[in-house]
């Protein structure tokens, strides 16, 4: 098992509350709470950065903002305004500052608005805007997939019918080792695939697509290599 960062055998990214995926969490993926909390408001979280797949157009707005509904409290990561009207973007956001290959990931979303898209996912091993693996939830189109994005081109590797409504916090756990990629939804496993694309650790991030307002909040990263 080795460290992703500064501080000791195991870390995790944990954007607040532990209770993202407890249904589904196993021991090798405890992890110590770093979070957005810590950050001021209206900045990004120290160290990430933002980009777009496919851009056509500047790039969405993501700031720390505090919100009452928030998994851990007081803040959240948001994107808050897309500056663009292209539906085929992808907007990310994401730190390369923590490396990840083989682990757990975990992240609660709430879809906040979107006509064209919704909802949205983590994405990791990101090497950049146009490299990374997805999984997202879309509220518009009652599914869960996974992907993985290779030269900004998305490949999808795996869908499962999911229904949520729009405004409510959900959780996501995905679990990466060598190329079997194992995907949750709200504590239930809904995909299991395989895929050697990326094979090489890379950053952590989120993801939404097109006009998707979305919060993330409860990020947590352990990395088990």
């Amino acid at each position: 098992m080795r460290l992703v960062g500064s501080c000791g055998a195991l870390l995790a990214l944990a954007c607040g509350s532990s209770r993202v995926g407890e249904a589904a969490q196993d021991k090798s993926s405890v992890a110590t709470p770093i979070g957005f909390d810590s950050n001021s408001e209206g900045a990004l979280p120290r160290g990430w950065r933002v980009g777009t797949t496919n851009p056509s157009g500047p790039d969405a707005t993501w700031r720390i903002v505090a919100d009452p509904t928030a998994r851990s409290l007081p803040n959240v990561l948001a994107l808050t305004s897309t500056n663009h009207m292209s539906t085929k973007a992808f907007n990310v956001c994401w730190s390369d500052s923590v490396r990840f290959r083989e682990g757990s990931i975990e992240v609660a979303f709430k879809a906040v608005a979107g006509k064209e898209d919704q909802g949205g996912g983590p994405i990791w091993r990101v090497r950049n805007a146009g490299n990374y693996y997805l999984c997202r939830m879309n509220p518009l189109e009652d599914n869960f997939r996974v992907y993985v994005v290779k030269d900004s081109t998305r490949k999808q590797l795996g869908t499962a019918d999911v229904h949520v409504e729009p405004g409510d916090w959900h959780s996501i756990r995905i679990e990466h080792r060598g190329d079997r990629i194992q995907c949750s939804f709200d504590g239930v496993r809904r995909l299991d695939v395989r895929d050697a694309t990326l094979p090489h650790e890379g950053g952590v991030g989120v993801w939404t697509k097109a006009d998707a307002v979305t919060s993330f909040d409860s990020l947590r990263v352990a990395d088990e290599r």
